[in-house]
C-alpha cells in the first residue's frame, strides 16, 4: 500500500519539471491527481503520462494568477474526485532582468504567478480541508528566496513571500491539522537549456553538481504524507549546500 493511498492532490505547474515529477511521485504512491498547467496540453500530457502508469490523473488548465481559473480548477477537482487532501503551489516563471531595466509588467508578472498564484490556489482549496479536518499544503519556494540574487530580484522577492506566506499560513491552521511547509530547492537541472549562469551557479555548489528531479520529490513526499505531521511552517532545502541553514 502507498504512503497516499486514498489521498487526492492538486498539483500546479505539473505540465513540466519538478511540478510533473512530484505528480508522477504521488501518483505511485497511490494518490489521485489533479494535474494543472497554464497550458493545456501539457496538463493533458501528463495525466496521459500518469495513465499509462496506471495512476489516476485529472488534468486541470488554468492560470495561477487568475481567481476566476482558480475556482475553476478547484471546483473541477472536487467534482471529480469530492475532496482535496494535498495541495502542491509549484507553478512559476523564471525571468532575468536587471531592475534598472525592468518593466513593471515582468514585476508584476512575477509576483502574480508565484505570490498570488500561491495565495488563490490555497485560499480556495483551504475551506475544503479544513471541512474535512486534515490536509497537507506544500508550497514550492526557493534557496533564491534566501539568498537573493542578480538579475531576479523579482524572482526573489516572490520567493520570499511564499516563505512568510507559509510561516504565516502554518500559525493559522496548525491546530486544525493543516500541515503547511515549503521546500525551497537549489540549482535543478530539469532538461531545459541551461546557461552559461547556470553552470557558474553549479561551481560553486559544495556538493559540485546540480540538482536532480529525483533531488527534490522525496521531500516532496515526505511533506504530503504522515511522516511530516510535526512539520508546521518549515522551508526545507534540498539545495546541495548553496543555503545552509
Amino acid at each position: 500500500m502507498g504512503r497516499l493511498e486514498g489521498k487526492v492532490a492538486l498539483v500546479t505547474g505539473a505540465g513540466s519539471g519538478i511540478g510533473r515529477a512530484i505528480a508522477e511521485a504521488f501518483a505511485g504512491e497511490g494518490a489521485r491527481l489533479a494535474v494543472n498547467d497554464i497550458r493545456g496540453s501539457r496538463a493533458r500530457a501528463t495525466a496521459e503520462r500518469l495513465a499509462r502508469r496506471g495512476g489516476h490523473a485529472l488534468p486541470v488548465q488554468g492560470d495561477v494568477s487568475v481567481e476566476s481559473a482558480v475556482k475553476d480548477m478547484v471546483r473541477k477537482t472536487l467534482r471529480a474526485f469530492s475532496r482535496i487532501d494535498i495541495l502542491v503551489n509549484n507553478a512559476g516563471v523564471v525571468t532575468f532582468v536587471l531592475v534598472e531595466r525592468m518593466p513593471p509588467r515582468i514585476w508584476d508578472r512575477m509576483i502574480a504567478v508565484h505570490l498570488r498564484g500561491t495565495f488563490l490556489c490555497t485560499r480556495y482549496v483551504l475551506p475544503h480541508m479544513l471541512k474535512a479536518g486534515s490536509g497537507k499544503i506544500i508550497n514550492i519556494a526557493s534557496q533564491r528566496g534566501q539568498k537573493g540574487g542578480p538579475w531576479l530580484t523579482h524572482y526573489a522577492a516572490a520567493k520570499a513571500g511564499v516563505i512568510g506566506f507559509t510561516r504565516s499560513l502554518a500559525l493559522e491552521v496548525s491546530r486544525r491539522n493543516i500541515n503547511v511547509n515549503a521546500i525551497a530547492p537549489g540549482p535543478i537541472l530539469t532538461g531545459a537549456t541551461i546557461s552559461a549562469r547556470f553552470r557558474r551557479t553549479v561551481r560553486g555548489l559544495p556538493i559540485g553538481r546540480p540538482g536532480r528531479l529525483d533531488d527534490i520529490v522525496p521531500t516532496a513526499l515526505f511533506l504530503a504524507s504522515d511522516d511530516s505531521s510535526f512539520y508546521v511552517g518549515q522551508t526545507l532545502c534540498p539545495n546541495g549546500g548553496d543555503v545552509m541553514l
